[in-house]
Order: C-alpha cells, then structure tokens, then sequence
C-alpha cells in the first residue's frame, strides 16, 4: 500500500483529504506545520508528499527540494488555497509533480496520484541502469546533482539532441562528455566546437568542409567538423554564439544530415548526435531576435539545466577532495589533508565561477603547500579569505537620526515595498549581468515576473 504525507495546517481540509485517500486504498498520515513535515519525512517512508504553499513556519515551496532529498525520495504535489502562475512556475522547477489548486483536490487527486506512483516504479529500474552510468569526473551527492545524473543516464540511452544549459563553470562540457561516453556511440569521435572561437567568415568552413581552391588560401580541402563527428557525437560549446548567419544553415544540417562543403554542389552525409551547451538564456535570445526560434526546437529534444555550485549542499568538500586527490596522483606526492577550517571557507565562499573557480582554488592552495602535509586557510587565495573574513562582520544596525521620531522615518508599506522591490531587481539584473534565465535561478522568480518588474521599473 502506496504512503502519502499530508503537509496542510487547515486540520479540517487535511482530515478531509486523508478520508479521500482511505477511500482509494492509501494509507496516509496528516501534519500541520513544515517542521513537523519535514521530520515526518525523514523518518518515514512515505511514496507521495501533499504539501500547502502558506504555512505557519514556512513557505512550501522552499522545502520541495529538502522533502526529495530524504532516503524515500517522495514526489511532492503542491496544494493550495490560492492559485499563483508564478508559484506553480516555481514548483515545477523545484521538482514537484504537480500544482494542485484546493477547490478541487478531492475530485482531481486520484490520477495525479496515480501518474507519481507509476512513475516512481518506472524511475526504480532506472536507478539501477545509473548505477552503472560512468562518471568519472562528474562528483556529487547533493540532490540537485543526483536529479542531473539521472537525466544524463536518460540522454546516454538516447539519440535525440541535447541542449545542456547552466552557468559558467558548472561543468557543461563535462556532462557531453559523460553522455557521449556512455551512449552507442562511445567508440566514435566527440567533437568539440567553441562557437565563441569561430570566426564568423570562416564558419561554414570548419563547420562543413572546404575544397581545395574554395577561397584564398584554401590550398587543400578540409573535411570539416560535422564531417569528422561521423558516428559519434557533435558538440557546440556556447551555442548562443553561433552567427546568426549560420543559424539557418546549421538547422537544414540538423534536418537532413546531409551538407554541401564550401565551393562544392555535392551533397555530404555525416549521422553525428548532437549535444549543445549555452549559459545564455535562449528563449530571451529569440525573442530579441538574436537565435532562430525553429533552431531551438530542435536543439532541445532533452534538457538537462546544471545547478551552480553555491546551491549543490554537500557536495564543496566532495569535489574539493576529488581534485586534491588528481593533484597528489598527477605530482606524484604524498596525500595532503584539508583542515576543518579550511573547509568551512570552501563551503561559505559564493563561487561565481562554479566548479571551474573550485578546481583552480584547490589546485592554488595546492601549490602553496607544497611541502606541507596539511591544508590550511591561509594556502586559499585572498578573495577567497576576505570574502570569508567580511562574512563574520556584522554591519552597523541602522540608527534613526537624531531630531527625528519613529513615524517620521517610515515610509508608507507600498512606498517601502516599491522601494524593495526596485532596490532588489537592480542588484539581481547587476549580479547575473542581466541573464534573465541566471537571474530567475538566483531569485526564484519566474522570467514573466522578472520582466513585469523589469517594466514597472523601467530597468528594461
């Protein structure tokens, strides 16, 4: 018998959903506050989580990632009294199975209940196939990353293309990698293409060949990458780059899998997979008209988004020990010891830079200590340090000034909402560089909501 844990504070509505649930042969058990859910979870063994949105100790949504993380690992559906787009954005982003609205839970339960339990069946078996999924340098247990490994494992088992997107440094390139090892056509060629690097006249000429006499300088003819990725797999790093120009030539090529090298009319065949990674957001991109939409389509028959490092919890000291140990292998010298206090700078620093800026700081701190066997704070780099350092300061409490009452000095609640609120989007447009797709991770909010105050700010 399937178990559901109901997480609502209204008693009567969850006593009401619970004699629902008795009636479809579930057994289930009601709690009403988040804390309480939260311990019931790790504690039990349940198959299913109906979690409200406004309870009295926390905001639900905030705990579907923690409520997956326990050893049953249940899917979570969102139930709430009062319907938000944006919140039911957010709750699917966040892993939730679905966006439940109270007024008619009890007529619609069932299926929805239904579809998890079988899912979860489904994801059993697959669990065991990614067992065998190899990583090699892809390490985590956090369970943002595990949810990552099990859409690698679904896209090594497959042929449709794949759009990798995330920020820099979170290991993008690493995941193609990992696909393209473990899928059919692992004893093929992985081709990688850096589309920042390609120069726009000569696009066409790495990507689909040249024969010899095609321009000047071409004193010998050039295959071509798509040509080379042949039974194996195709990799254009940074897609967002790729020329406009380009673009419609490149999405006949994906269509057909036929092309014609620069200055020849006969057609060439190449069956390459192909694999893309971005850190822009695309979706904004073809809308500003700087990406095809048509090419995105196809671009992304799988989707797999890699969180950034500062929201993997457990998995700093993992990788920080993962590279410590290439390095003592690659040098030849004995195991170095990282401190506790040199692991709580690793796991209070933001790394904007991600798993690449991680890698570079233990290889740094490595270098320093060279002839010594422990790891100490000091071995870090400085911005790492101060960072640290100016974590610990607490900032001076703000004092009214001096002449003026408490009610002189505040403003109304919509004056200090407003000011909040535009206050807040400056600094998350400064901070993600204005990449709408990073500044809706960062924040939370949906990109509708982004661009609403976006507007009502007139910060667009």
């Amino acid at each position: 018998m399937a178990a559901v844990l109901i997480i609502d504070d209204d008693r009567l509505f969850a006593e009401t959903v619970a004699d629902r649930l008795d009636s479809l042969r579930y057994a289930s058990r009601c709690v009403h506050t988040l804390a309480d859910g939260l311990e019931a979870a790790g504690r039990g063994d349940y198959d299913i989580v109906l979690l409200d949105v406004y309870l009295p100790d926390g905001n639900g949504l905030q705990a579907i990632d923690q409520l997956r993380s326990v050893a049953s690992s249940p899917e979570v559906i969102i139930i709430t009294g009062q319907g938000d787009p944006d919140g039911a954005e957010l709750a699917i982003r966040h892993g939730a199975w679905c966006y439940l609205e109270k007024n008619s839970i009890v007529k619609e339960i069932a299926l929805p209940l239904a579809r998890a339990l079988q899912y979860r069946q489904a994801l059993s078996s697959q669990k065991a196939v990614l067992k065998d999924v190899e990583r090699d340098q892809l390490v985590g247990e956090s369970p943002r990353f595990a949810h990552c490994l099990e859409l690698l494992a679904k896209a090594a088992a497959a042929e449709a293309n794949v759009l990798i997107t995330g920020e820099s440094g979170t290991g993008k390139e690493a995941f193609a990698r990992a696909i393209h090892a473990n899928s059919r056509r692992k004893h093929g060629n992985f081709v990688v293409v850096d589309c920042t690097a390609l120069p726009e006249q000569l696009v066409e000429s790495v990507l689909f060949g040249h024969v010899k006499g095609a321009f000047t300088g071409a004193d010998r003819a050039n295959r071509g990458l798509i040509r080379h990725a042949d039974k194996g797999t195709l990799f254009l790093d940074e897609i967002g780059e790729l020329p406009l120009s380009i673009q419609k030539s490149f999405l006949r090529v994906l269509q057909e899998r036929t092309f014609c090298p620069v200055g020849s009319q006969e057609e060439c065949k190449s069956d390459f997979r192909l694999i893309c990674a971005t850190n822009r957001d695309l979706t904004a991109m073809t809308g500003q008209g700087l990406f095809r939409e048509d090419l995105l389509y196809r671009l992304r028959g799988l989707s797999l988004t890699l969180p950034p490092l500062r929201e993997r919890e457990g998995d700093i000291p993992l990788l920080a020990e993962h590279f410590l140990d290439r390095l003592v292998q690659r040098y030849g010298q004995e195991k170095k010891e990282c401190l506790p206090d040199f692991i709580d700078h690793l796991t209070g620093y933001t790394w904007p830079g991600n798993v690449r800026e991680l890698s570079q700081a233990i290889e740094s701190a490595f270098a320093q200590a060279v002839h010594s066997p422990l790891l100490f704070t000091q071995h870090l780099p400085v911005h790492i340090r101060t960072a640290h350092a100016r974590a610990r300061v607490r900032a001076p409490a703000a004092t009214i000034p001096a002449g003026q009452g408490a009610e002189a000095s505040l403003l109304s609640w919509r004056e200090a909402k407003d000011a909040f609120e535009r206050d807040y989007t400056v600094r998350l447009l400064r901070h993600s560089e204005g990449n709408i797709m990073k500044a809706g991770r960062l924040s939370g909010l949906s990109r509708t909501r982004l661009y609403q105050l976006m507007n009502k700010y007139s910060l667009a």
